[in-house]
């Protein structure tokens, strides 16, 4: 998968422009990484669901990826446990909690957040990185998938754009 992330205005100069490049290896784990131009700035992207949810258990799932959107530098390494609600609450919600340890701050944080599929192609995300709240909103377009970002930084909140493009593994088409 390729992306891309725009903050204009935001203080960090790191949040401003990000791009990342991740392969999965497998249904389970992917590795890639993060390249921070204006910060310059190369991070590892590491994501391992550790398992799968079931009718009654969370997943569990472990990585890492550049610390908190307002950070200067740093990877932040978490732990999360995700279940998608819907067949319990008929709601399209996918909550998620965990915990991220922060290498510019040396501090552990408690994160969460929720999906929420909007219909065929429009989810929005909401994130609570520990410090600040994120949402996107997105539209998938096939194999592209176009965000707007509202992002919080203390007691500002800056509009940006996100985009990736997932080709899928050989394994998993059809």
């Amino acid at each position: 998968m390729l992306g891309a992330r725009a903050l204009p205005g935001i203080e960090a100069e790191r949040a401003r422009l990000r791009g990342t490049l991740v392969y999965q290896w497998t249904s389970a784990f992917s590795l890639g990484i993060e390249w921070n131009p204006l910060a310059e700035e190369l991070n590892p992207l590491a994501n391992w669901r550790v398992f799968d949810e079931d009718e009654t258990r969370p997943a569990l799932i472990v990585g890492t990826s550049s610390d908190r959107i307002g950070t200067e530098e740093g990877n932040s390494w978490y732990a999360t446990i995700a279940k998608d609600l819907e067949a319990w609450s008929g709601l399209p919600l996918s909550p998620y909690a965990g915990v991220a340890w922060s290498e510019a701050e040396d501090e552990l944080h408690a994160i969460g957040g929720a999906s929420i599929r909007l219909g065929e192609h429009w989810s929005s995300l909401h994130m609570w990185d520990g410090e600040n709240l994120h949402h996107v909103l997105e539209r998938s377009f096939d194999e592209h998938v176009l965000g707007l970002v509202l992002a919080q930084q203390d007691d500002e909140w800056f509009l940006g754009l996100s985009w990736s493009w997932a080709v899928a593994a050989p394994w998993a088409r059809e």
